[in-house]
């Protein structure tokens, strides 16, 4: 039986978070949500990822992948 996998709603709960609240005022911007997509926009993986960027412009990669 196939269970079903979350990482959509995970990654958009993380998001918002990011963007929601940050009283240290570290975090800089916070892309969108990205899709495992193949060069011809095909569907991958559930894999969803986003960059993130601190106070000093050091870029990030937050990743959400199912095992």
């Amino acid at each position: 039986m196939l269970k079903p996998a979350y990482c959509d709603r995970i990654a958009h709960a993380i998001r918002e978070e990011l963007v929601k609240s940050d009283p240290l005022g570290i975090i800089g911007l916070v892309g969108p949500i990205e899709w495992d997509l193949n060069s011809e926009g095909s569907f991958m993986s559930t894999k969803k990822t986003m960059e993130v960027t601190d106070m000093n412009g050091k870029t990030y990669t937050v990743t959400i992948e199912e095992k």
